[in-house]
């Protein structure tokens, strides 16, 4: 029989936390040992969402017990706490799969402005952006779950950049749920200030945007908005080809960078929607190319607690282990 893999969830009471559950009771690689909230003074409690699904106790944060019982961790912590909880856990021999910001930038002065409580063991950890980070999962103690926003971003721009397609600017134009902006709630989540409502947020001063830049390489004009939805990410990317570009290159870059990637869906020019992704770990991608000018216009779809967190978190985990990388998730 195949080994069973232990493993751990921290913060499972918030979204991302409650859909890790899921996916890990249904993934018969792994067992899930523990279940822990964001913090040691809060007490055990049980989840009515996921009765006869999942019948066991969130318990209080405790590292030592992360320790003793997993091989390897999910935290769906606050950014803070998974930067000095994802260092101790490595130290003692666990694997982290980190889905906080904490440890996705690389540069000292970006950490420092947007994750000051990351240590510089960030250096050490991996950016899993599955489908650009198989060959480094295998050997990783530290993985970097990216953002909800970059993914559907990254995916649908960097194999254009890579080919040699783009010139000029990047400007993404992104609509998330309100599930994107964690449990915890603010004035910006209340509900009779997001129903009915659309509004731009973090313009110019979004880390997700500093994220983003560091995968492609270019700079972006990155502008999120809050949508009156419970979950799914939709972005609508405008960018410039080079001279001479076609619809056949589009295509053929695409195709060439996701040809073994169960879970990137090509639309071509049936642009995606957000219904069609919910619930699932897909991110469908799809583009117009104006034929009389080098205007592209990019559309990109996921669920942003799925793909955008608690499904690539597992596929990562898949990769790592040497499991098949549907396993739980299809």
């Amino acid at each position: 029989m195949p080994k069973i893999i232990n493993i751990g969830i921290a913060g499972a009471t918030g979204y991302a936390g409650q859909e890790l559950i899921k996916l890990a009771v249904r993934h018969q690689g792994v067992k899930l040992t523990t279940a822990m909230s964001s913090g040691a003074a809060e007490g055990n409690r049980h989840l009515p969402a996921l009765s006869k699904t999942w019948d066991g106790e969130i318990a209080p944060l405790s590292i030592d017990q992360l320790a003793a019982r997993t091989e390897a961790v999910f935290l769906a912590l606050p950014d803070g706490v998974a930067a000095k909880v994802g260092p101790e856990l490595i130290t003692r021999g666990v694997r982290v799969f980190d889905l906080s910001g904490a440890f996705r930038l690389r540069e000292e002065k970006l950490r420092a402005r947007w994750y000051p409580d990351t240590p510089n063991l960030a250096d050490t950890a991996v950016y899993g952006l599955t489908e650009y980070s198989r060959t480094e999962l295998p050997a990783a103690r530290l993985i970097a779950c990216p953002g909800c926003y970059p993914t559907a971003a990254i995916l649908a721009l960097r194999p254009l950049f890579e080919a040699g397609l783009l010139e000029g600017d990047t400007i993404i134009d992104a609509k998330s749920g309100i599930s994107g902006a964690g449990k915890k709630p603010s004035e910006r989540t209340h509900f009779s200030e997001c129903h009915g409502n659309v509004a731009a947020y973090g313009v110019f001063a979004h880390r997700h945007g500093a994220e983003i830049e560091q995968e492609l390489g270019h700079a972006v004009t990155f502008t999120p908005h809050l949508v009156p939805l419970d979950r799914g990410i939709l972005e609508t990317i405008y960018v410039r080809t080079r001279e001479g570009v076609n619809e056949t290159d589009v295509a053929h870059a695409f195709h060439q960078a996701y040809l073994d990637a169960p879970f990137v869906r090509l639309t071509g020019n049936a642009l995606p929607e957000i219904k069609n992704v919910t619930q699932t770990n897909f991110c469908d991608i799809g583009w117009k190319l104006d034929a009389n000018s080098t205007r592209l216009l990019l559309v990109a779809c996921l669920d942003n607690l799925v793909k955008g967190a608690a499904g690539q978190a597992l596929q990562n985990l898949n990769i790592a282990f040497g499991l098949d990388e549907t396993a739980g998730l299809s």
